[in-house]
């Protein structure tokens, strides 16, 4: 037969699993398969972005955006789904959609395999996979260009005009 007290430490075990709010950490997946372990900003599929985009933290455009696009110190990531025509500055850009415009980085520029990149590319190093789309200028920049530069002396000056005179590369 049904006793009552036998129920309620039933409901009582029951109400301890409803408080498992611990599928909040699964909301920020997208961030961790975006690469970054820290706050990033997203601009999604079916967001348009025109004019300034500025800040401190890391960006993943998977829209469109028109302007200009300055993270100094920070990643920006272009998405598959992502077409920018803007100027990037940045510590690191990911290209993996389309990008139109120079892109500055102090560290690291990369073009994977989908991406496309339309303009001229300063950065420290600079990665181009197979597959993927480049038509500009690449100027490599030592991370440490203030310390090296008096060191360099004059010979840095033709190879560095010589540079100057290198036509764009489409890979």
């Amino acid at each position: 037969m049904w006793k009552p007290s036998q129920s309620d430490p039933q409901n009582t075990a029951s109400n301890p699993e409803p408080p498992r709010p611990a599928p909040a950490p699964p909301v920020h997946e997208p961030a961790s398969r975006a690469g970054t372990a820290t706050d990033q900003a997203v601009i999604s599929k079916g967001l348009f972005v025109k004019g300034e985009i500025s800040g401190t933290e890391s960006l993943y455009i998977d829209g469109k955006v028109e302007g200009s696009i300055s993270l100094p110190g920070n990643r920006v990531t272009i998405g598959r789904n992502g077409q920018v025509t803007a100027n990037v500055t940045a510590r690191e850009v990911v290209v993996l959609g389309k990008v139109k415009g120079n892109v500055s980085a102090t560290d690291r520029v990369d073009i994977r395999a989908e991406g496309a990149l339309s303009g001229d590319v300063a950065a420290a190093r600079i990665s181009i996979e197979d597959g993927a789309f480049f038509k500009g200028g690449i100027d490599i920049r030592k991370p440490d260009a203030k310390t090296a530069a008096p060191s360099s002396g004059p010979a840095a000056t033709p190879a560095s005009n010589a540079h100057e005179n290198a036509k764009p590369v489409a890979v």
